[in-house]
């Protein structure tokens, strides 16, 4: 696929040192790979436009914020076509942050941020159990991450 994108080594050294450190200035990562802030300017406006660059996001400690409770939700689906009509009333419920379509045990996975059990309750008993096509869940909570990271993409990896 990365023929097909036409990605070079500096295009990967960007997206390591961007996901390293997405707070860093065109000029200053521009200065740490030899080249100027436009040409880094230029290759991520390129890589946003072939859809490797999907935006950047504020990397958030949940619990800090007061959410303190982080759960992974398996859901049962009636039948797997329901998949894109579930997933579409999933996506109107904010506390769900993530959500995989998958093989094994579940039809899908959600990861959910609750302020409280309150809140997860609601969630599990108010929101999800009246969306149709599901069929049951079940639902693990997280006592803590241990850690939470990026995958390194090289070139010569792929």
């Amino acid at each position: 696929m990365t023929g097909k994108l036409n990605l070079d080594k500096l295009d990967f050294q960007i997206i390591q040192a961007m996901v390293d450190n997405a707070n860093i200035s065109y000029a200053d990562l521009g200065k740490k790979l030899f080249v100027s802030g436009g040409t880094i300017h230029v290759r991520i406006k390129k890589m946003q436009e072939l859809g490797v660059v999907r935006g950047t996001k504020f990397n958030i400690d949940f619990k800090i914020l007061g959410y303190d409770v982080i759960a992974f939700i398996g859901i049962y689906l009636e039948k797997s076509s329901l998949y894109d009509s579930v997933a579409a009333q999933l996506k109107k419920i904010p506390q769900i942050v993530r959500l995989n379509y998958t093989t094994g045990n579940y039809s899908m996975f959600a990861e959910v941020v609750c302020k409280d059990i309150s809140q997860l309750k609601f969630v599990l008993h108010d929101e999800l159990q009246k969306i149709k096509g599901i069929e049951r869940t079940d639902t693990i909570i997280s006592l803590e991450e241990s850690f939470s990271r990026n995958v390194l993409v090289a070139e010569n990896e792929l």
